[in-house]
């Protein structure tokens, strides 16, 4: 269907793609194995050949997903995994070695980096930049680099890294380019745009959309020639070049790791990633209205949205996204408001960690995800003790202002 819209081809992809007896959507599968009637077919698929033996790496509930989520970033194949930080530690445990160099955006979420210091224990080398800077991440180019990561759109910061750029200095070096999608989400891009390699989305996320399930997705956009990368495992270099990472990466992270996805899950996200237009499109009108009303508001000190002019990437975010500028923002009160007084006078937002929900959810950033990295890493980062992050849901505009306005009145 790919003549069809974003929504359209989403709607209609488990029919196209075989749900059994007619069905709209595909059917949930619970079975840990699968029987052959064929011992040969049996072989063939340990061997390579698409198809179900056991569970752990993938069911035809969590293909199905698949899909979807390479449908949506225009891919060539996508493998899912229980989280989003399955999917990340999945691509950087099985791609790269001892002794290979990394180049990070250094505003990355707090997981994110956690496992960094895991990758470092286990000799890869990383350095953390500026994403927004080109000449910041040239300039940490080594001879053993291998891989540039970042963030379409930063959390909690909302920084928009130089996506363009970095994807096409990346085609220049020939080095791995994966770009966490989450926040930007397909619908806004899809990561093919920017000649990303590998595109990561958390699924309990925007595009799981209900906070009813937690999932994670690696997608290859088929841009990357795996031929020459040299962490790539001989029983995985069969076939179209293209493939052999995503091969590797589900072995690995799946056989040998078991950071599967349940079928249970699966289903869920399915369901959920039909709306993920209309969510966005509404959550991030929201969004903007909210910014454009805190920006001026006394009691705001800062309001840190792409969609504002106010932004340093604001420019770059309107074409990369094509107008829309995702639905996370950072406020930092003022700091004659206290921060714990004003969250518990809100009536409708939500007080919980997770972003991309329908309902918008608020959390004091230094004090909760933040925290453990302590003060001095988290002035470096621009983390200040009164900021917030909070992610945009789809309630009445006016219930969203309405609610910020009687607590900052409040305090």
């Amino acid at each position: 269907m790919s003549n069809y819209g974003f929504t359209t081809t989403i709607l209609h992809s488990d029919r196209r793609f075989g749900a059994e007896h007619g069905a709209i959507h595909k059917p949930l599968h619970t079975s840990s194995q699968y029987a052959f009637d064929d011992s040969r077919e049996l072989a063939a698929v340990f061997q390579g050949k698409a198809g179900f033996s056991y569970a752990r790496q993938g069911t035809p509930t969590t293909a199905a997903l698949e899909q979807k989520i390479t449908q949506m970033e225009r891919g060539i194949g996508t493998v899912s995994f229980a989280t989003g930080m399955a999917a990340l530690a999945a691509v950087f445990m099985t791609l790269l070695r001892k002794g290979d160099h990394l180049i990070s955006s250094k505003y990355i979420f707090g997981n994110t980096n956690s496992l960094f210091g895991t990758l470092t224990a286990l000799g890869v080398d990383i350095t953390l930049v500026d994403p927004t800077d080109m000449e910041a991440v040239k300039t940490a180019w080594r001879p053993e680099t291998r891989m540039v990561f970042t963030e379409s759109i930063a959390n909690p910061g909302t920084q928009v890294a130089d996506l363009k750029g970095m994807g096409e200095w990346c085609l220049e070096k020939g080095l791995v380019y994966v770009l966490d999608n989450t926040l930007a989400t397909p619908y806004l891009r899809p990561g093919i745009d920017f000649h990303a390699s590998l595109v990561m989305n958390s699924l309990s996320k925007y595009i799981g959309g209900h906070a009813n399930a937690l999932g994670g997705a690696i997608t290859n956009t088929g841009l990357y020639d795996w031929s020459a990368y040299e962490a790539i495992a001989e029983p995985y270099r069969k076939g179209d070049p293209r493939t052999w990472a995503l091969t590797q990466i589900k072995k690995k992270g799946l056989r040998d790791m078991g950071g599967t996805l349940s079928s249970d899950a699966a289903h869920r996200i399915s369901a959920g990633a039909e709306t993920l237009a209309l969510r966005m499109e509404k959550a991030c009108a929201n969004a903007l209205a909210l910014a454009k009303y805190l920006e001026s508001h006394p009691k705001v000190a800062s309001v840190s949205y792409p969609g504002l002019a106010s932004h340093p990437q604001h420019a770059m975010a309107k074409a990369y996204f094509q107008g829309r500028f995702g639905a996370l923002m950072g406020i930092e009160l003022d700091p004659s408001v206290d921060v714990f007084a004003f969250l518990n006078s809100l009536k409708v937002l939500i007080l919980a960690t997770h972003l991309g929900d329908t309902r918008t959810l608020v959390l004091p950033v230094a004090h909760t995800i933040y925290y453990e990295m302590g003060p001095e890493t988290r002035a470096l980062m621009g983390i200040a003790d009164n900021l917030l992050r909070v992610s945009i849901g789809i309630e009445d505009e006016a219930d969203l202002i309405g609610d910020f306005a009687q607590a900052l009145d409040a305090n």
